[in-house]
């Protein structure tokens, strides 16, 4: 069944504290679209929802702005948004396309007093503590805002506290060789960069409202679902509404998102959403 691309974003609940919102910042695959040198129809597009950065999202809450991921796009993103302070930062894996605007955190800790806590796993804190090691250095730094000042809380499977909020892991592989994560928040789960979540996974997110989803492309390919895969597991865990991210230039929004089920769409950056309960 297909309908109509243009729709009115569903309203926060009663119980949803006012602000607390979904922002995208980013929806594209590592390379971003445009890619470069590429003159296909979406990378030359005049739609502005075909033109994606790297996958990141910023969570409001009442206690603060969470951001997931920190992309080499990130400053130019939060601009954008016009997001001038990040609170809090969830990691759902090392690749290049999530971490490598790290270093844009630097001017926080100015206004925040402390340094900014990145919750992790441990195999992505060794990560960020060799690319950034200069963040972690015992040398005396010249000047305040050097180098980021950063702190690490290890997150594993269990559920955990943020900003006020409870947040649950959800496992998931991207590939053969890496483990990652997908969050849960009340009723909003992020599952980008997979293309294979077990069973006890996707019992955590069972009776989710909005779930996002990775979806790079209607081929298939090696590390990522793509479109026909991102709706199986759509139909299976049955939420009210469902977004498909960290999208390639195979899929162009205006012409693929009226395809789609009537409760599924192209996320894009800048995209807005309540955050269910």
């Amino acid at each position: 069944m297909t309908r109509p691309s243009n729709r009115t974003e569903s309203t926060p609940s009663a119980n949803t504290p006012p602000g607390s919102e979904v922002i995208f910042l980013g929806t594209g695959t590592s390379v971003g679209v445009p890619s470069l040198g590429c003159e296909c129809a979406v990378c030359t597009s005049d739609d502005p929802r075909n033109n994606r950065t790297r996958c990141a999202i910023v969570v409001r809450l009442p206690e603060g702005n969470l951001l997931v991921d920190t992309p080499p796009d990130l400053r130019t993103q939060l601009l954008r948004e016009k997001i001038p302070l990040v609170h809090a930062v969830l990691f759902t894996h090392e690749h290049v396309d999530h971490l490598y605007g790290l270093d844009d955190l630097r001017l926080f800790p100015f206004r925040l007093g402390h340094a900014v806590p990145l919750y992790c796993e441990h195999h992505v804190e060794a990560r960020i503590r060799m690319v950034y090691d200069y963040a972690f250095s015992d040398r005396v730094p010249t000047h305040p805002g050097s180098a980021p000042q950063l702190s690490f809380e290890q997150i594993t499977h269990d559920s955990f506290e943020v900003l006020g909020v409870e947040v649950t892991p959800i496992p998931m592989q991207h590939g053969p060789h890496f483990n990652v994560l997908g969050f849960r928040i009340g009723g909003f789960a992020y599952c980008t960069d997979t293309n294979h979540i077990p069973a006890d996974s996707i019992e955590r997110l069972r009776g989710v409202d909005t779930l996002v989803i990775d979806a790079l492309r209607f081929k298939s390919h090696p590390t990522h679902f793509n479109v026909e895969e991102a709706l199986e597991v759509i139909n299976e865990v049955q939420p009210r509404a469902a977004y498909l991210t960290h999208i390639c230039h195979d899929l162009d929004h205006g012409i693929v998102e009226p395809q789609l089920p009537d409760n599924v769409y192209l996320a894009y950056d800048g995209l807005r959403l309540p955050l269910p309960q």
